[in-house]
Parts: structure tokens; C-alpha cells; sequence
């Protein structure tokens, strides 16, 4: 007997959810690290990448002996995507934590995850998965109205090359988080992708850090917050981001994850002297509202039929 159910999908949505409200914390993060020792954006961005890598890890061998069962065989589509994912990770983390060196950390997240779903829905079109339904479109255009006015608070405090140095630093860790997002998205369920792709971008990232070279710091609380920065925004959210993937089209998917530049600027109103100006918060509101009408919309949606 078939019986409906759209728990797959509602789950997916969450789980993007909660993944980008931990990333809104890896800005904060960054800076706090820097702040307290003397290490730079590569630093920072390799640190995270292999401390997220060991967790993983240990995760997935965890896991595996719970479970039992193998990996599904790897085809070389599969491993084209996980190496794209692994490259898209090293790239978009290096360029992330520059940006936020340059710019701060609102600019620097608010261009990345603000071109981000452009790029994934030019992406998408130009790989042939389908032009995005009206409610997208309509939920990327608000969302990115949002930002327009977020992005006020950082540019009216510093304006000059040193924002546009940031933002164009951002643009690049924006193509990076569009390869993750459209590349993971195909990966079969059973491959570890966010081991892979952590495992990758740590050793994509290690012959740089080294050639340049590589720093460590012994000060307590930025070695706590590195630790945090491999686990929580990394590990975790990016295990629920990608699981996520599997039942959320990665349109939708880059759309709800503007929640990270806004709970990102929300942290550095808080905690790193930014200030919220009024477009600024009217521009908040449209990204939840923009989020918020996304998700009810997909609720509405057909219920898939499963089972026999």
C-alpha cells in the first residue's frame, strides 16, 4: 500500500537551516582567532578544514561500526563531484577568512552568500536541472533586497579600497560555495561527502600553508574557538547541509542559507562594534520573510508517493 509523506523534504529544509545558522558563526569565529593570535586567513581556513576533517572522521568510523554495511561503489561521476566539492571547500573557506580580514566579517558574508544563489541558479540552468519555479525567483529577489540593505552597515563604516579588495575576495568564495552546493547535490546517499570534501580541501590547502608558512598559536581561548570553528560551523553544519542536499534542489537550498550573513551580522552587531542602522534591520526582515515564504510554499507542494 502507498502511503505519502513529505518528511524527507521538510527534514532537508531544517537541516539547511540549522547548518546555515551555525555557518553564521565561522565570521565571528575567525575574528576572534585572529584577534588572539597571529594567524592569518590561511591559517585559519587550514585549521578549520582539518580539525573538521579528524571529527568527520571519527564520526563516520563511529558510525560504521554501529551500522555495518560498506560505501556505495564510487563511479567516476561521483568522484569528479567529490573532487569539486573538496576544491570548492579549500577555495571558498581561504577566501571566505581573507575577505573577513580585509572587509570585516557582514561585508565578507553578506557578497558571498548574497551572489552565492545567483551563481548556483546560473549554474543549475546552464548544467540543464531546469530554470527555478516562480516562488525561487520570487524568494532570491526579496532575499537579495535584504542584503542590498544589510550590506549598509559595513560600507557606510568603511568605505574605500579596502571594502572593494573584500568584496571582490568574497566574490570568490561565493564560486566557491556554488561548486559545493550544485556538485554535492548529486553525490549518492552512503558516500561520506563532507569527509571527503573536508579530507580533500585540508590537503588541497596544506602544500600553501606550508610553502607560505604555516602558524599554529598556544593561546587558550583562540585554540577553544579553533576547535569549535573544525566542529560545530564545520563538521556538523556541513554534514546537515549536505544531507540536507539530497531532498532539497540547491536553489532552494542557497536561498535559505542567506540566513547565515544575517545571524553573521547580527554577531558582529553584538560583539564587534557593527551597527544595525534601520534599512538595515528592514532588510533582515525581508530575509526571513524571504526564507519563511520559501519554506511554506514547499510545504504546499505535491506530496511525493513512496512505498508499495
Amino acid at each position: 500500500m502507498s502511503t505519502p509523506t513529505t518528511t524527507p523534504s521538510r527534514r532537508g529544509f531544517l537541516l539547511v537551516v540549522l547548518a546555515s545558522l551555525c555557518w553564521g558563526t565561522s565570521g565571528f569565529s575567525g575574528s576572534v582567532v585572529a584577534r588572539r593570535s597571529d594567524l592569518g586567513p590561511l591559517d585559519i581556513a587550514w585549521h578549520r578544514m582539518a580539525i573538521g576533517a579528524v571529527v568527520l572522521l571519527a564520526g563516520f568510523v563511529i558510525s560504521r561500526r554501529r551500522r555495518g554495511g560498506g560505501v556505495p561503489p564510487l563511479t567516476r561521476g561521483t568522484a569528479v563531484r567529490l573532487g569539486l566539492v573538496a576544491a570548492g571547500l579549500a577555495a571558498y573557506q581561504l577566501a571566505y577568512f581573507a575577505a573577513v580580514a580585509t572587509a570585516g566579517v557582514s561585508i565578507a558574508t553578506l557578497v558571498a552568500l548574497g551572489l552565492a544563489p545567483l551563481l548556483i541558479a546560473l549554474g543549475a540552468t546552464a548544467l540543464g536541472h531546469g530554470r527555478p519555479d516562480r516562488a525561487t525567483v520570487v524568494a532570491l529577489v526579496v532575499a537579495l533586497v535584504g542584503l542590498v540593505l544589510l550590506v549598509g552597515i559595513s560600507a557606510g563604516a568603511d568605505t574605500g579600497t579596502t571594502v572593494v579588495l573584500g568584496a571582490l575576495t568574497a566574490v570568490g568564495s561565493a564560486l566557491g560555495y556554488a561548486v559545493v552546493t550544485l556538485a554535492g547535490g548529486g553525490v549518492p546517499a552512503g558516500i561520506p561527502v563532507t569527509l571527503v570534501g573536508f579530507a580533500g580541501g585540508a590537503l588541497l590547502l596544506t602544500p600553501v600553508a606550508l610553502a607560505v608558512g604555516l602558524r599554529f598559536t598556544a593561546d587558550p581561548v583562540a585554540l577553544g574557538v579553533l576547535v569549535y570553528l573544525g566542529v560545530v560551523p564545520s563538521a556538523l553544519a556541513y554534514a546537515m547541509f549536505f544531507t540536507g542536499l539530497r531532498t532539497v534542489p540547491g536553489a532552494v537550498a542557497s536561498i535559505v542559507t542567506l540566513l547565515e550573513p544575517l545571524s553573521a551580522t547580527v554577531l558582529a552587531t553584538a560583539f564587534l562594534g557593527e551597527r544595525l542602522s534601520p534599512g538595515a534591520l528592514a532588510g533582515g526582515v525581508l530575509v526571513l520573510a524571504a526564507v519563511a515564504g520559501l519554506y511554506a510554499h514547499r510545504l504546499r507542494q505535491p506530496v511525493p508517493i513512496t512505498g508499495a
